[in-house]
This record gives structure tokens, sequence and C-alpha cells, in this order.
């Protein structure tokens, strides 16, 4: 009775895959030269027709003007109103790609493959709760409800407890689920009303006064009704059918020197935890140091212009904020020049998505590295396939998100925490092989420039340049060697 049953599935099986192999041959058969028509009429039409009736001319036109351009372009004259561009600018900006560091060899050995490599930063040294973080690398500003929903806090908050470093709160509401689960908390004091009562800045480990950002600027963010509905509304405490306004200033900060009083007023309210400013790069970056060092901060976090938002007007993205490693080496030169270098930490984010690039900032001078689409994008890992092709990946994490309901915090979690662990891993490895032991001990005379514009902007020597001083430094000299001839 067994045997016959099983010879009963087999042929069945075999029949039905007979039958499916047979229609996918007659398909292609059958296929090919429906194609092959269509193709030849296809290009017989691109060859022959005139260029104003030749759909070739969208090619052209597009050489002269993007497609991503035609395409915004496109979403004005559909809405008439402000459009706003997610994950920041497209454009290209000079980057840390023209940096290259110098192995350890001989005249520097490398450190053994098995050596231990510290990664621990302190931000605010000389505050009177220090932040120590076991990794150099922290994680990005986004706010709940204003940006991301909150199985996207909860899973930055476990996997950045997981990787002992900080997660940000960002402008949007405060969660106790982001004081529950994280282990380092760093609350952004931002320009909106909301939750900023003295027992919620008490529970923060740090605290980020929102200035500017890379993406945005200044520039103030309006969210409508639509976009802003249940818990998120109720924990800004903005009426329904309001649009949500967060204001370009402070309420506090109507002078320059008010900055100093409100750093004051945050110090004494947490007993002391690090207090810190967050700015856009700009022309007169300077001018905008010296008001946050004679504030008194205890950390300044610079937004490069690759920076990323939930949502940016594309001429605050693309035409706003001086590219990262600009205002990097700029901010750097003017601590040292100050001599705050050693008692302000310096942050800087914007446009960081691998390990190369955050070790060479560090290098340049940065005391961390905030991460905020990369994150982002390893959190979601082969999640977005729930949404592909159909819809983008944001609609998984942004709080107004079509398909929020569907994102898995608890595997977002621990994508993040593998992310973060895998940078850190190849830093070591990138430091070790400079013959180093320590993250803080990476500097600026362990890279060399590949261009003129790279070198002249981070004051790093061009490759041959460092090789002319490499000799001096080591005491080889190039010798000249007599041929000898046979006799």
């Amino acid at each position: 009775m067994n045997v016959s049953w099983l010879l009963l599935v087999a042929g069945t099986f075999a029949g039905t895959f007979l039958s499916l192999l047979v229609a996918a041959v007659g398909g292609l058969l059958f296929a090919r030269p429906i194609v092959k028509g269509v193709t030849a009429y296809f290009l017989k039409r691109l060859m022959k027709d005139r260029y104003a009736e030749n759909v070739w001319e969208m090619v052209t036109a597009m050489k002269r003007i993007s497609p991503i351009t035609v395409l915004e372009n496109s979403l004005r004259a559909e809405t008439g109103k402000v459009i706003e561009r997610p994950f920041g600018s497209p454009r290209k900006f000079l980057n840390f790609d023209g940096l290259v560091f110098s192995p350890a060899q001989l005249a520097v050995l490398p450190a053994h493959e098995n050596s231990p490599v510290d990664t621990k930063i302190v931000i605010g040294p000389t505050a009177k709760k220090p932040l120590t973080l076991d990794i150099p690398l922290l994680l990005g500003a986004m706010g709940y409800g204003v940006g991301v929903s909150d199985k996207v806090r909860i899973a930055m908050a476990k996997a950045t407890a997981a990787v002992g470093t900080a997660t940000n709160t960002g402008e949007g509401g405060f969660l106790p689920e982001d004081r529950e689960y994280a282990k380092y908390l760093i609350y952004q004091y931002h320009s909106g009303h909301w939750t900023k009562e003295p027992e919620i800045l008490k529970q923060a480990d740090a605290i980020e006064i929102h200035i500017g950002q890379g993406a945005t600027a200044g520039a103030a963010s309006f969210i409508p009704p639509e976009y802003m509905q249940g818990e998120a509304r109720e924990i800004l405490q903005v009426p329904p059918g309001e649009t949500v306004v967060i204001p370009s200033r402070h309420r506090e900060i109507n002078q320059p020197h008010d900055l100093k009083r409100l750093v004051h007023k945050l110090r004494q309210i947490t007993g002391g935890v690090p207090i810190g400013v967050k700015l856009c790069a700009g022309a007169r970056l300077e001018d905008d140091l010296r008001v946050a060092v004679r504030a008194d901060v205890d950390f300044i976090n610079i937004d490069g212009g690759q920076a990323g938002t939930k949502g940016g007007a594309p001429i605050l993205e693309d035409d706003f904020g001086l590219p990262t490693i600009y205002a990097l080496c700029r901010a750097v030169r003017f601590l040292q020049e100050q001599g705050t270098k050693e008692k302000i930490s310096l942050l800087v984010g914007g446009g960081f998505a691998t390990p190369g690039d955050c070790l060479k900032a560090l290098a340049l001078g940065a005391d961390g590295i905030c991460l905020g689409t990369a994150a982002l994008w390893a959190m979601t890992h082969t999640q977005v396939t729930k949404s592909l092709p159909w819809e983008p990946p944001t609609q998984l994490t942004f709080y107004s998100g079509s398909l929020t309901n569907q994102f898995d915090e608890v595997q977002a979690a621990k994508n993040l925490e593998n992310f973060f662990k895998s940078c850190v891993e190849e830093m070591k490895v990138a430091i070790r092989a400079l013959g180093k032991n320590s993250v803080r001990q990476v500097n600026k005379n362990d890279l060399a420039a590949l261009d003129e514009w790279t070198s002249k902007v981070t004051n790093v020597p061009l490759a041959y340049e460092t090789a002319n001083r490499t000799e001096i430094k080591t005491g080889f000299k190039k010798r000249k060697f007599r041929r000898i001839k046979k006799t």
C-alpha cells in the first residue's frame, strides 16, 4: 500500500514537472519572435524619427539636467510646495577618499595580531560626570514621532547598549523606553516646547543643545497633521489638527551670549553631565565655535554637508553647509589654537558609512563619530524585502510609514549591534596595522594625501612628501651605486 502510494506521488510530481518544462520551453519559443519584433520596431523608430519625436531626446536632456533634478522638478510641479528629500544630498562632496593610511612594517613594526586594542573614548573630560563610551562610534539623532517610530527607537537603544555606546533622542518626544533600554542616553535639547521637564533632563548621560544640522541648516521644520497622529502627538502635546513646528531658534537664545546661561542652567539641572552643542558647519564656523567655547560647553558636535535627515528641502541639503572633511579640519585647528582641544570633545557626523572613513576622521582629530543613515540601513537589513519593490524601506522605519507594523525591532537591534561590532573590529585591524594599540593613538601622522586639494584641506602631506619625510626621520638616505663593469 505504501509503495503504491509513493509511486503515485512520484508519477504525479514527474508529470507536473514535465508539463511545466514543456510550457516554459514553448513560452520561450513563442516569446523570442515577439521580443525580436518589438526590439526591431523600437530600434527603427529610434534611428529614423527626427529628434523632436524621438524618445532619445530624454537621454540628451538628462545629460544637461540629472534624472534626480527632473524627478524633483516634477514633484514641485505637482504640489507647488517645498519638497522634502530623505537621507540628505546626493551631491558629491570632497570626502575622505583622498587619504590613505601608512602601514607599519619595518621602520615601525605592526602590532601583534592578538594584541588588545583600546577603543574607549571620553566625552566631556573636564565635566563633573564625564561620559565614557566603549567605542568611538555613536548613534546619530533620530527623533521619535518627528522622524522614526517607537520600534526603531527601541531597537537603537538595545543595540547601542549591547556595544557600550550612546543613542541620541533627537528632536522628537521623549520615550521612557529609550531610558529603559539604553545604557548611555544623550538627550537632544531642541527648540521645540515638548519634553523638557527637569525630571526628563536628569535622566540623560549628556545633553546636546541642537542649534543646527547638516541636512537642514538652522531652518524650522513643519510636520503636517496627517504625518503626526497617535501617541507621538500626545507626547509632543500638540493639539489634533495642528501642524507640528520645530522652530528655527530656541526661546532661551536671542543673543549669542545667551547660550552660556542655557549651558549653566542645564549643568545645574543635570548635576554635571557633559553639556554640548550641535552645529551645522558653515563658512563662519570659527565664529560659531568661538561662541560655544565661551559658553563653557563640554563637547561640540559638528554636522557636515553630507548629513542625512528624515526629510529636508533639497536647497538646504545641496547648497548649505561645508563638506564634513572641511568642517572637521577647521574645527580641530580652531580648538587647537584656542588651547581647548584636550578639554572640549569634538564629535563629527555627516556621510560616514565605512570603518575606514571613521578612523580617518579620528586620525584628523575627531573624538567620536556619529552615524545616522548607515545605521538605519543596517537596521533594515533584509527587512527591506517587506517593502520593496512597491514601497521604499523608509516606510518601515518612519513614524508615519505605512509598513511600521511589519518592522521587527528585535531583528533590527541585533543587526545594528552586529554592524557596530563589525565596524569596530575592522578599525582594530587597521590600528594594529599602524603599529598601535589604542584608537586615541591614531593621528594625522598616520595619513598620506593622494591629491593636492585633500592635502591642502587636511594639512596632511602628499604621499611623495611623506616618503621624503620618513627618509629624513628614520635616517635612511638614498645612495647612488656605481655599476661594476666586468673585466
